[in-house]
């Protein structure tokens, strides 16, 4: 763990306990000659504490994390009482620009980690974010959205049963659903807890729309994950009790048409449930779809064209 009583050293700066300060981080330049930073708060407690990362954006078209960095910035709900929080409104600035999940070049940055000072636009920023703000942090709640036309219901995702300070990190939080999620293959989760840091994911809503009721949970789990480590005062308690589903599927397509569900996000379903329906456009067949399981949708598809294989339903079965 970092001692935080003793500065920091990031982007050529030296940050003592006690300082507030906004840092930008030099990433590259775009074919025009416009130079891409990435603005990074940094707020400093003079009693020494934990060190939490907060960021959004890691996929440039998840406007909720990034609009609720924004709104802890903005009303000043980021001061510690001890230790210290790093918060990165936005990791992509080329994805946000462009409203993109990915940077220029097609990779995701959350598929990346660690990076590599020479390689892809996507492993570059990696690497940035591993050699300036990785070696600094403890712990960090990384929020993102569903996809394009998929909408997550607020959730969080994170190995249960592995690391106790995590499993207490997400029961802080509080969000209505925790996830049991393995780590992928180049993440941040993956090569945070490979240096003992504990990371937790925060998904809520969709992509290039913003998710009122879910930026809202994420500010008040944010509140409380920080009163957790002993870095901000007490916060409000969830309104109701998380349920904790460490098995989740995807119900796919099976047939390609037009899709209509009959069932909204939070829902509870029972096994063979009608929860939707595949039409063809020509009137000529539709096919009701039943749930193979039961268990709560946390994941829905808006999108009304489908192909075979689409991910539909995202169903999670609680304990």
């Amino acid at each position: 763990m970092p001692d935080a009583a003793v500065p920091f050293y990031l982007n050529g700066l030296t940050i003592k306990p006690g300082e507030r300060v906004l840092t930008r981080l030099v990433i590259s330049k775009l074919p025009s000659g416009t130079v891409i930073d990435v603005p990074v708060h940094v707020l400093r407690a003079i009693e020494p504490g934990p060190t939490l990362l907060l960021m959004g954006g890691m996929h440039g078209d998840e406007v909720n994390g990034i609009e609720t960095i924004r709104r802890l910035v903005r009303r000043e709900m980021l001061t510690p009482l001890r230790g210290s929080i790093i918060a990165i409104p936005i990791l992509n600035i080329y994805g946000f620009l462009n409203f993109s999940r990915d940077v220029p070049d097609g990779k995701d940055v959350n598929r990346s980690f660690p990076g590599f000072p020479r390689g892809s636009l996507a492993g570059r920023v990696a690497h940035r974010f591993m050699r300036e703000i990785m070696p600094l942090i403890d712990y960090g709640i990384d929020f993102h959205t569903g996809g394009a036309q998929r909408a997550n219901f607020p959730q969080v995702r994170c190995q249960l049963g592995v690391d106790p300070a995590v499993d207490a990190m997400a029961a802080a939080f509080a969000a209505p659903f925790t996830l049991h999620a393995g780590l992928r293959p180049g993440s941040l989760r993956e090569a945070a807890q490979g240096l003992g840091k504990r990371i937790i994911v925060y998904e809520t809503g969709e992509s290039l729309r913003l998710d009122e009721a879910g930026i809202e949970e994420a500010l008040a789990g944010t509140l409380r994950v920080m009163h957790h480590l002993g870095i901000g005062p007490a916060a409000p308690p969830p309104a109701r009790p998380g349920i904790i589903c460490r098995r989740h599927t995807w119900l796919r397509a099976r047939f390609a048409g037009l899709f209509r569900a009959h069932v909204e996000n939070g829902q509870f379903i029972e096994k063979g449930q009608i929860y939707g329906s595949v039409a063809d456009p020509y009137g000529q067949q539709a096919v009701r779809l039943e749930s193979p399981v039961s268990g709560y949708v946390i994941g829905l598809n808006y999108m009304p064209v489908v192909n075979q294989g689409d991910a539909l339903l995202h169903i999670a079965v609680p304990e």
